[in-house]
């Protein structure tokens, strides 16, 4: 993760990943890159998404922007954590407390990365192209302004 990373855009990758676990009841993304003006998320998947599932994540994602969520954070234990999320993706050296970032009552993930105060500051989300290969779904994705 960059120091610099965008906290609207990370926010919108915690978002994306819990869309994609509660409607395709797949893992949360393995690898990502996320950028201020475009970024991705890899999942292990089993096929291409179809028009209307794209369409589908699209909406549940703005809906839950456009819901207006408070995101917090919270700190636990190693130990405790460990329990409760998939730590794999935390960088070495991340130490013995755990940060959670929580996306209102929608998403919890352990993080180190920077984050908006509320979902409404993030605007607006737009998927710019999806492409499978090798049992690998890649989602690209930009923020918009709200109305777009």
């Amino acid at each position: 993760m960059k120091k610099e990373a965008d906290p609207r855009m990370h926010s919108a990758e915690h978002i994306l990943n819990q869309a994609m676990v509660r409607i395709f009841g797949c893992g949360r993304c393995f690898s990502s890159h996320i950028e201020k003006k475009k970024s991705k998320c890899d999942y292990h998947f089993g096929r291409p998404l179809t028009d209307r599932e794209i369409t589908q994540v699209e909406a549940q994602v703005n809906e839950v922007i456009h819901a207006d969520m408070k995101v917090t954070e919270e700190f636990m234990t190693r130990d405790a954590a460990e329990k409760r999320f998939n730590l794999d993706r935390l960088p070495e050296g991340a130490g013995d407390h755990v940060r959670i970032i929580r996306i209102g009552d929608y998403d919890a993930c352990p993080c180190i990365g920077p984050h908006v105060k509320s979902t409404k500051e993030i605007g607006g989300f737009r998927i710019i192209s999806v492409s499978f290969e090798g049992d690998v779904l890649r989602v690209r994705f930009k923020l918009v302004d709200a109305t777009e």
